[in-house]
């Protein structure tokens, strides 16, 4: 399975020491260089930047189209630009991203986006996670993470939790 990621949710798995459910979920996560740069030098210090060095199992890789990063630069965040495209140029079965815009844009030229939330949730009900969905929940927001109740409801319900 090709899977790529976006910043936020690396660090939000880091802050909650369980970056190491995208390795058990799905062996190897390409980052676009504009990720790991963000993550790792500008963040330096900060949550996760460190273990995201390190991880053998996180694959850096260059944008070849220039040109679209250059058309939707202008619209969402360059590490946002080039997760969408490189997921689109490696062909990825599957693109990490929680930010709302940059997934609409990437769902809307055919990419399968997952979001953090539904990470974990999947790793949780696989047995990854030992902790209960909500105190994880808890916790992120404890940490600064935010996510609509919506959104925390929704998951739920396309996963079996609510009837």
């Amino acid at each position: 399975m090709i899977v790529v990621s976006n910043s936020s949710p690396l660090i939000t798995l880091a802050k909650i020491e369980k970056l190491y459910i995208l390795k058990e979920l799905f062996g190897e996560i390409i980052v676009p260089k504009a990720v790991w740069y963000e993550v790792v030098v500008k963040g330096k210090g900060k949550p996760g930047a460190e273990e995201i060095e390190k991880a053998e199992w996180i694959k850096v890789r260059e944008v070849k189209d220039k040109v679209s990063i250059e058309v939707l630069k202008g619209e969402i965040e360059v590490g946002e630009t080039e997760a969408i495209v490189i997921a689109k140029e490696v062909r990825a079965d599957l693109l990490i991203m929680d930010e709302r815009i940059p997934r609409i844009i990437a769902e809307s030229i055919g990419l399968n986006v997952i979001g953090t939330l539904a990470i974990i949730y999947i790793a949780r009900k696989k047995g990854l996670i030992k902790e209960d969905f909500d105190e994880i929940v808890k916790e992120l927001k404890s940490k600064g993470v935010r996510f609509s109740d919506k959104v925390i409801y929704r998951l739920k319900q396309k996963w079996g939790d609510i009837v």
